[in-house]
């Protein structure tokens, strides 16, 4: 509003003095319409390869708004992506625009395409909603400052942002919605998580949609399918994307329209190299959480929760190791910058479990039972370990087997996952919000919420504490400390770059 009086303060106050006439909102727009004073507005910061992926779901519900994006990069064509061409069909699909970009190739991302998908599917289907150009910057801090009257942000950056900019909009009164990690350090998803509890606004963590198959699972196990869980081990086709051997020795110019300085953030200064960005900065101890903070928030998520897990007592991660040749002699290489190309992870709990996770390739032993079942080995998978039984399952619980005396059969064989997840699918996008959409219009907590996410993230922290210890490590948890291995704690927090300190 050009006053500069924002929209929820002059709806609040232009309330209290009476001053509304009350007309049926059907008479304004028609059924299913929602007027413009009621959506949620959002700012959309990070505009890369899966913001575009997830952006038609946003789009479609009409209680939602996108009103501002942020991206260091102003629009570029090199992003990574995981089939050719599959981001620009998607917004071509969006858009209704066979050939959008027609004679572009590479995969496109930036703010400027980010604002440019906006614009035209909100002028080509929300004409009547006093439809205004979306705004774009590079700065989140710039957008924060000036897009006041916005209500959420989605947080989509590379990981080392997340915690930055989660705090920095729920301390201007933000409600936040974000994908996973919530952080890459044990310090930075804490901080989230209590300013959330500090300001009491909603939030929504992406990953809790995805965990519906491992949910049912965890409801059998409860009811004493399998008697007392005893371990569970998750396994993942991640990484996805290069784990380099080394940090680059080169220093190619930065492209035009990129900020640098604005994509690393708080992290230290360094020459920029396209090796750390888009995607691939998963595979960096600095600006990623690796294979687990990429797909084990997603599938062990629901295991944290229903089983009450809380914080590990302690992991030990074991890894693979490049060598190298120097004068003739070939040595082990040290490697405190990048995460290895596979690893295994065993978590403790006080509870008595044990958590076993695995990536790269590597895959739990099967019990003799499964293993003489000559199951196929799903991509991504899960085992549950009971003292009566095993369950053993497909990424998010697709078709799980059980396995219990001697006979093994499905655990749902009057309603596998499959068709939970066909119905899932066939859900219009309104529908699949409303898990968050309430609660960031006052009503009831998200299940998403970030109070929710406290044991996993400080499971997907801690391996990575162990991985780049290279030993066992056991948390004090209410201290936040490593009690075995002193030198290990100062990978539970960040060296920041001054003016980004948290």
């Amino acid at each position: 509003m050009a006053s500069g009086i924002d929209r929820r303060a002059f709806v609040s106050s232009a309330a209290a003095g009476g001053v509304f006439s009350i007309v049926p909102r059907p008479v304004l727009g028609g059924a299913g319409y929602v007027a413009p004073s009621d959506k949620i507005t959002f700012a959309h910061i990070g505009m890369g390869t899966q913001s575009f992926t997830e952006l038609a779901g946003l789009l479609a519900d009409p209680a939602i708004q996108i009103v501002a994006v942020c991206d260091p990069n102003r629009s570029t064509n090199d992003y990574v992506e995981w089939g050719k061409g599959s981001i620009r069909n998607t917004i071509r699909r969006i858009l209704d625009k066979p050939n959008w970009q027609a004679n572009e190739t590479g995969c496109p991302g930036g703010r400027d395409i980010g604002k440019e998908v906006i614009d035209a599917y909100y002028a080509n289907q929300r004409g009547k909603d006093q439809f205004r150009a979306v705004n774009a910057y590079a700065d989140f801090r710039e957008l924060l400052e000036k897009e006041r009257d916005i209500d959420a942000v989605k947080v989509m950056t590379p990981d080392h942002l997340h915690a930055t900019v989660a705090v920095a909009a729920m301390k201007k009164g933000k409600h936040v919605m974000m994908h996973k990690p919530l952080a890459n350090r044990m310090f930075e998803a804490r901080l989230v998580i209590e300013t959330a509890r500090k300001t009491r606004l909603a939030t929504h963590f992406l990953p809790y949609g995805a965990g519906e198959g491992n949910r049912r699972i965890a409801a059998r196990i409860k009811e004493g399918v399998i008697g007392n869980l005893r371990e569970v081990h998750n396994w993942s086709n991640r990484p996805v994307w290069p784990q380099y051997t080394e940090i680059p020795k080169e220093t190619p110019p930065i492209p035009p329209g990129f900020d640098w300085d604005l994509w690393l953030g708080p992290s230290l200064e360094r020459p920029y190299h396209p090796n750390y960005t888009h995607a691939v900065f998963r595979g960096w101890y600095e600006f990623g959480g690796g294979s687990m903070a990429d797909m084990g928030i997603y599938s062990l998520w629901p295991v944290f929760t229903e089983f009450n897990l809380g914080t590990p007592s302690s992991a030990h991660a074991w890894a693979t190791h490049t060598n190298m040749i120097e004068e003739q002699v070939s040595k082990r290489r040290k490697n405190d910058f990048a995460f290895p190309a596979a690893c295994t992870i065993h978590f403790t709990f006080a509870s008595g479990l044990h958590l076993f996770w695995y990536d790269g390739g590597m895959k739990p032993r099967l019990p003799e039972e499964l293993d003489a079942a000559n199951l196929d080995w799903p991509i991504e998978g899960i085992l549950f370990v009971g003292d009566q039984g095993k369950i053993f399952a497909g990424f998010n619980g697709q078709e799980p087997q059980l396995a219990m005396k001697g006979k093994i059969g499905p655990l749902f064989p009057n309603d596998p996952p499959s068709a939970t997840e066909r119905r899932r699918a066939g859900e219009d996008p309104s529908a699949r919000n409303a898990v968050w959409r309430a609660s960031f219009q006052g009503g009831p907590a998200s299940p998403g919420s970030f109070l929710n996410a406290s044991g996993i993230s400080d499971a997907v922290t801690l391996g990575t504490v162990s991985l780049r210890a290279g030993k066992k490590v056991v948390l004090d948890s209410e201290k936040m400390k490593i009690t075995n291995a002193p030198e290990a704690n100062q990978y539970l927090v960040r060296e920041y770059r001054k003016g980004w300190e948290l």
